[in-house]
Formats: structure tokens, C-alpha cells, sequence
């Protein structure tokens, strides 16, 4: 659609400052003279200022242009938010009037860009940037923002955009709804394991008052339910059991209005992280195995060690004085019954029954085992005869019966078949099926009564056994040699780490458990590992966060190890079961910005529209939303109303073909200038 227009132009032949400044003097000198009433002053200022014009370069231009059309931007969001109810049916009907709306504008161009989310939340900027940055800033028309108004990127500042037009939002949505809401107000990212840590909880709801119920679930396991107000911020006291991630889910019962149940969900990672162990070793006799017991933990920095070695029992005669000997009473009272429960491993190293400890504080630890304590059990050959451990309250939570016999010889210790797959002893350097580690000399004849028997002798008597017992765990070596591998005697063995093992089991750590089901995702794909002493793992069944159930079967992997992969969308909380062990994974982050609050808002786009004169129209849901009217304005007009809604016109263009005509051609332009001399001449000569 071409269209010609003619305008004067001006083609200076001096630069403009020289034209004015040669004006502005002749100009004065004539004004001058008629000051002085001097004859033909009239026609000498007609003289400047005709030369003024020839200077100036006057000429008619005819120029032919095309009309440039405007650009207007649509950014529809498509996060997860948009999903509730029909508002991506009414997005899609805006978006629809307009693309009809520059179908039949052929001065008006339309760029159709889509915003989606990220672990931030909905990132609607990102995609108005995008459309920005392809759109010549000069003629856009204006930008639509087509939005709940949940948006999480939108800048500080208005100008930052950088646009001359107005922004409108239009907001889908029923922006009368009411939804209940579980908001996570403050949260700890670390805990010590045993203590406990506090998270702060609100449920709001614009629907009713009153309170609540809230269930709570710790990795999975079965909830506990509680009621709290609505609408004040609650503080929650939860334990944290175990080393690494601990997630606690919180959900609140339906409110009387919905706008979805996803955000009654929400869920705390809590990374527990252990304090310095308290380890009591309690040696009944020196002996070479003793200093590396003692050497192994005070390696750990993050053991605090508290040892004992009994150097003369009560029960030894002899003639040196009391006074005389350098030696401190063994604290059996305050070890064992004020302090025992600040142990976190109680270990007896070759100890014999003496008159030292009644036996009632045997039972002590026993029960602190069952407790939820741990207690390791070195066995030497006092472990065989009357003074043993086993003939005491003790032997409730010991593994292994001793028979009473002792060997005395060589031998390699050897991995049993459980030892295989246990994570304790599975993949220990130099194992195997003919392990290649030095001998012990000594191990006391036993039946084990239960538990793991992990290391065997060759002719089958259990030399490493671990047990569960009560809340907590106990372990038996049936050797006092296990320090020749410390020393490196023939070839040595794994001491450090298979003992570091062992003691971390004890404290219940759970990478090291022998029935363990951990899950994780990554890069859209969920990965679950199981570990078990089975031979096969249970089926492994899949609740995704939408409540949609799958069962999975699970691939073996290594000896006792078992994996799953498969194709993971969306986010929220993915809880999965294999047998009777339970465990959740995130997709995504834990607590989605997006779902924080699903209710449509004008609020977070109210800066920007209003510094742009844009508007806001709330359109409702579904397909026959309530859309406002598409109006094209002048640059200077109102750009929005109540029920429609502006695009600029920018009134661009490019010239197709251009005439010049000088209105001032050289020779009349110099002819008038000489009659105008000519005359002042004359008239000065009367």
C-alpha cells in the first residue's frame, strides 16, 4: 500500500551555525542603518535575507512510501499453573483473536512466544525478552502478556524492559476461587543426627477459619496426624534419624474450596550430619591388638575416644602398695549408668568378667543396646571360659555362643556368601573367593545365634557377626588377631577400612545397611538402587506425584545389588516401595515456586503495566472467556480501557522513490538578488 507525500526540504550549502551567524550580521548592519534613516536600508535586509534562502537551499521533495507494519507481542505462559481449571482454553482464545486481529491488519505483524518454568518458577520474562529482542523497538505495537499472574522473573524496575508500549496483562483464571494452601515459612538445610530440628508451617485459607489437619511422614513411612490453626505460623519439632537426606512430607486435608491439592503438599530436606562420636573402648588386658584399637579411632578426627585398659584388676595380689601405684580407679559408675547413653559405640576389647562391674550393669548395657545403642565385642580367649561375657546379662544381645574351645594356628579369614553381598565386607581390597590377606593365629570356637555372619574361618566357625538387636545393633569379632593386618604381617589386610565399616553399621549410618532403598532424579530420569542379601529384589512399585502407580522390576547389577531406570516428568514428591522398605525422591525441586500459590493475581504485573499504560483484563475460564476488545491507537491516545485493550500505531515507513525540485534555481535566484541590489542602489541615489 504505497502513498505519496510531498514536503519542503532544505539542502544547506553551508552548514547552518554559518548561515545564521552571516545572517545575524547582516542583519544587524541593516538594522543599523535604519536606525540611522538611511535610504534603501529596506532593500538591503531583502538582499540578506533572499541570500539567506540561496544559501538555505529550499526544494520541494515527492516522495513514494510503504507503510511499515507494527509488531505486537504475545507471550502466552504455559507453566503448570495454567493447567488448573480451563485457563489454557481461554489463553488460547485471546491468543486466537489475536492472530485473527493481525490477519486482517496488514499494518500490524504479530510475534507468538511461550514461556514456560524452571526450578524458579514461572519464567515469563524470559520469553518477553526473547520476543524483544526480534522485534525492531521502534515499532512495536504493544505487548500482550497472556497470564495467571503467578510469575516469578519479573523485573524490579519497569524500564528495565527498555519498551515504548504499553504492556497488558491477561490474566485466565477464575480470580474469585479459593484454594487452601501449606506454606513452608523457614526450614533448617542441616541437623545433628539424634537431635531434633524445628520447621515453621502455615495453612491458609480465604474460605474458613478454625484449623486444620496436617499429617507428617518421615521418608516415606507411615504419617502422623496433627491439627494446627489456619492461617498462623506453626512450629514443627521432627528427629533426625540418619545420616544425609531425611525427608519430612507434610500434607493438609482439603479445604471446603480447591483450586488444586498440590499445594497441600509440601516437604522438608533436612541433611543430617553427625557431631563428634563419642566412643568408649574398654580393653580387659594389654595386648598387642590394643594400641591398634587405639590408633585406628584417634585417626578419625571426628572421634572423640575415651579408653580404658585394666592393668590390675581387683581380684591380683601383690605386695605393692596402693598409694605407691600409678593408677586412677576405673569410673564403672559414671560410665556405665550416669554416662553410658552419651556413647555412641561401646566397645570391649579381650574383656574378662572381674569383680569390677556387678552384674546389673551388664544389664545396663544391654538395654542401652536395645535402645537404640551400639556395643562391638572383641573376643580372646578369656571369651571361651568361665570369666566370658557371655555369662552375663550381656549375652542377650551378643550374636554368638562361645563352644569353649580355642585354635591356635594360622588361617585366612574368608568371606562368607552373605559377606559377599553385605555392604560391610562386599568389595573389601583383596577379597573374594580367595582372598589374598594375611593370616590370623588365633580365633575362639562359637555358634552364631542369629544376625550376619559376614568372615568365616576355612572350616566354617564365624569369625565377624552382626546383629540387629531391640533399636539398636551389636557386633563380635571371635579373634584377639585381627591386629596383624594393622602390622601388614604377611601381606596384612583390610583392618582400617573393614573396622571403619563395622563401626559406621553400628552407628546405623545407610550407606552401609544391608537392606537399603535409595532414590534419586536427575536430567529427567529417575534412578532407584536396592540392596539387599536376597537373592532377588522385591518388586519395586512407583507412586508418582500425580498418584499414579507403577510397578517396576528391578535389573541386578553386582553381587546383592539391584537398580531401576525409567523416564521421570513433572515435579513434586515420588514415593517408592520395595517390600517393606520405603523411600521418596524429588522431581524438581522439593517445594515448587510454581505451586506456592495457584490463585490468579494482578499484583506482580501491576508496576509494569501501569508505567507502560497498559491494563489488566481478567477473562475468566475456558474457551468462551470474556475477551477484551483490540483497539489500534494513536501514539498519543490512551493505550487501554475497561473492556479493550491498545496497540500502537507507529506510523514507520520506507521511502520507495524520492523527486527533489529547488524552489530557488541558481540563475532567477541570482537575477532577484541583483534587482534587489539594483533598487537599494537606485534608491540611494535619489
Amino acid at each position: 500500500m504505497n502513498a505519496t507525500v510531498t514536503a519542503l526540504d532544505f539542502a544547506p550549502l553551508l552548514p547552518w551555525p554559518a548561515i545564521a551567524g552571516l545572517a545575524g550580521l547582516a542583519l544587524l548592519a541593516t538594522l543599523a542603518g535604519a536606525a540611522q534613516r538611511l535610504s534603501g536600508w529596506i532593500w538591503r535586509g531583502l538582499v540578506v535575507l533572499g541570500i539567506a534562502l540561496v544559501l538555505a537551499n529550499p526544494s520541494l521533495v515527492e516522495e513514494e512510501r510503504d507503510p511499515l507494519p507494527d509488531v505486537a507481542v504475545l507471550v502466552t505462559d504455559t507453566s503448570s499453573s495454567m493447567e488448573i481449571g480451563g485457563r489454557t482454553e481461554a489463553a488460547a482464545a485471546l491468543s486466537q483473536a489475536l492472530r485473527r486481529e493481525a490477519e486482517t491488519d496488514p499494518l500490524l505483524d504479530l510475534i507468538e512466544v511461550e514461556a514456560g518454568e524452571s526450578a524458579d518458577g514461572s519464567m515469563l520474562f524470559d520469553g518477553v525478552n526473547a520476543a524483544l529482542a526480534s522485534a525492531p523497538p521502534d515499532r512495536i505495537a504493544g505487548v500482550v502478556l497472556v497470564s495467571d499472574g503467578q510469575v516469578h522473573d519479573a523485573p524490579g524496575e519497569p524500564s528495565a524492559l527498555n519498551v515504548d508500549a504499553p504492556i497488558h496483562h491477561v490474566m485466565p483464571g477464575d480470580i474469585s476461587a479459593g484454594d487452601r494452601r501449606l506454606v513452608i515459612e523457614e526450614a533448617p538445610r542441616y541437623g545433628i543426627v539424634g537431635n531434633t530440628v524445628q520447621f515453621t508451617i502455615r495453612v491458609e485459607d480465604d474460605a474458613i477459619q478454625g484449623t486444620a489437619a496436617v499429617s507428617f511422614r518421615f521418608e516415606g513411612g507411615d504419617p502422623q496426624t496433627h491439627r494446627i490453626p489456619i492461617g498462623r505460623s506453626t512450629r514443627v519439632e521432627v528427629p533426625v534419624e540418619r545420616r544425609g537426606p531425611n525427608v519430612i512430607e507434610a500434607e493438609v486435608a482439603p479445604g471446603p474450596a480447591e483450586l488444586s491439592l498440590i499445594n497441600n503438599r509440601a516437604a522438608v530436606s533436612v541433611n543430617g550430619v553427625r557431631d563428634r562420636l563419642r566412643v568408649l573402648l574398654v580393653t580387659g588386658e594389654p595386648h598387642n591388638g590394643a594400641r591398634a584399637w587405639r590408633d585406628l579411632l584417634k585417626s578419625d578426627p571426628s572421634v572423640d575416644l575415651v579408653h580404658f585398659t585394666i592393668l590390675r584388676p581387683p581380684d591380683r595380689r601383690d605386695a605393692t602398695p596402693v598409694d605407691e601405684l600409678a593408677l586412677i580407679g576405673f569410673p564403672v559408675q559414671e560410665l556405665f549408668v550416669e554416662r553410658l547413653s552419651e556413647f555412641d559405640l561401646v566397645i570391649f576389647d579381650r574383656y574378662r568378667r572381674r569383680n569390677i562391674m556387678p552384674p546389673l550393669y551388664y544389664d545396663y548395657i544391654a538395654r542401652y543396646v536395645d535402645n537404640g545403642g551400639a556395643l562391638l565385642v572383641t573376643a580372646g580367649p578369656p571369651f571361651a571360659g568361665p570369666p566370658s561375657l557371655y555369662r552375663t546379662p550381656l549375652a542377650a544381645v551378643l550374636p554368638v555362643r562361645p563352644t569353649g574351645y580355642i585354635t591356635d594356628g594360622g588361617f585366612t579369614p574368608e568371606t562368607t556368601e552373605t559377606g559377599m553381598r553385605h555392604p560391610v565386607t562386599a568389595g573389601l581390597d583383596g577379597g573374594g573367593e580367595t582372598p589374598q590377606w594375611g593370616r590370623w593365629l588365633r580365633h575362639i570356637h562359637g555358634t552364631a545365634l542369629g544376625g550376619d555372619t559376614l568372615l568365616e574361618t576355612p572350616d566354617g566357625h564365624p569369625l565377624l557377626v552382626l546383629q540387629r538387636s531391640g533399636e539398636g545393633r551389636a557386633a563380635i569379632v571371635m579373634s584377639d588377631q585381627t591386629w596383624l593386618w594393622a602390622r601388614g604381617f604377611e601381606g596384612g589386610g583390610p583392618y582400617a577400612e573393614m573396622f571403619r565399616r563395622v563401626a559406621h553399621w553400628l552407628m546405623r549410618e545407610p550407606e552401609l545397611d544391608e537392606e537399603r532403598l535409595t532414590a534419586y532424579a536427575t536430567e529427567g530420569e529417575l534412578h532407584v538402587d536396592r540392596v539387599t542379601l536376597a537373592d532377588e529384589a522385591p518388586p519395586l512399585r512407583v507412586t508418582w506425584p500425580d498418584g499414579r502407580e507403577d510397578v517396576v522390576s528391578m535389573d541386578e547389577i553386582g553381587t546383592g545389588r539391584f537398580a531401576a531406570r525409567m523416564a521421570a516428568e513433572g515435579s513434586g514428591l515420588v514415593r517408592l516401595r520395595s517390600g517393606d522398605l520405603t523411600t521418596v525422591a524429588a522431581l524438581g525441586p522439593i517445594n515448587p515456586a510454581e505451586y506456592a500459590d495457584l490463585r490468579p493475581t494482578a499484583d506482580i504485573l501491576d508496576p509494569i503495566v501501569d508505567a507502560t499504560g497498559g491494563g489488566h483484563y481478567a477473562i475468566g475460564d475456558g474457551p468462551d472467556a470474556s475477551l477484551p476488545a483490540l483497539r489500534r491507537t494513536r501514539a498519543e491516545a490512551d493505550q487501554s480501557g475497561r473492556t479493550w485493550l491498545g496497540l500502537k500505531r507507529n506510523d514507520r515507513y520506507i521511502v520507495r522513490a524520492s523527486t527533489r525540485t529547488p524552489l530557488l534555481p541558481g540563475l532567477p535566484a541570482v537575477l532577484l538578488l541583483l534587482s534587489l541590489l539594483g533598487l537599494g542602489w537606485w534608491r540611494e541615489g535619489r
